[in-house]
């Protein structure tokens, strides 16, 4: 496995086996998946065990009890050993660990269990918010041409594309026909560059917003 995106959909498929619904780079965390009622799971993906990757996965305890870290499965005549010491550190750590083979088949060597540190609660919010803002599953665990798509981005591009069928338009008007809250706001702050100002309240979009709408096609209109 040459990236860390190519872990992504054997983990994914694996955690939809067990019922979750699955989408990566949410917020700070390569992948999150949801079950009604549950905890998230956080796992964290790599291409080779580091210190920084249990630095970030330890960090994602404050946000769920259910943190895993996801590596290939090492070859040759130290994999045995490495399995075995890192799945103890895990243990120690409170974390979960799963291997992915070359050939994409799964292993979960540990569940996360053991004292973990106070839950943050609203950091768990902001990313189960990031969560159901997303549309579909636009990152495939940070595999994206053009960078990470965010659900204000996914928002920002369905005012886009309402301008561009519509032209000039008041920004109550985008918000009701998009059903982007704060689409007056997005479109003001013109954080991509994809807007001009016509007058006070409306929108018309620019040269960018056009070609953002054909950059990003794939990760709004799913």
């Amino acid at each position: 496995m040459k990236r860390e995106s190519d872990l992504y959909a054997p983990v994914k498929a694996l955690l939809q086996r067990q019922g979750y619904e699955v989408k990566g780079e949410v917020g700070k965390a390569d992948l999150v998946a949801r079950r009604a009622g549950e905890e998230p799971v956080i796992v964290e993906l790599k291409l080779r065990i580091t210190l920084t990757l249990f630095h970030q996965a330890v960090s994602r305890l404050s946000l769920s009890d259910l943190v895993y870290i996801a590596v290939p499965r090492p070859e040759g005549a130290q994999a045995k050993r490495a399995l075995k010491d890192n799945s103890a550190l895990c243990r120690r750590l409170g974390l979960g660990f799963i291997t992915v083979r070359a050939d994409g088949v799964t292993e979960v060597l540990c569940d996360p269990a053991g004292p973990t540190p106070r839950r943050n609660r609203k950091g768990q919010a902001r990313l189960l918010r990031e969560f159901d803002r997303l549309r579909g599953d636009p990152n495939d665990g940070g595999a994206t041409r053009y960078g990470i798509v965010t659900g204000y981005r996914q928002d920002a591009l369905r005012c886009a594309a309402h301008l561009a069928e519509h032209g000039a338009s008041k920004g109550a008007v985008v918000s009701k026909a998009t059903g982007v809250k704060p689409a007056t706001r997005i479109m003001a702050e013109n954080h991509y560059g994809w807007f001009a100002r016509v007058e006070k309240g409306v929108y018309a979009l620019s040269d960018a917003g056009r070609a953002g709408l054909v950059h990003w096609a794939e990760s709004w209109e799913s």
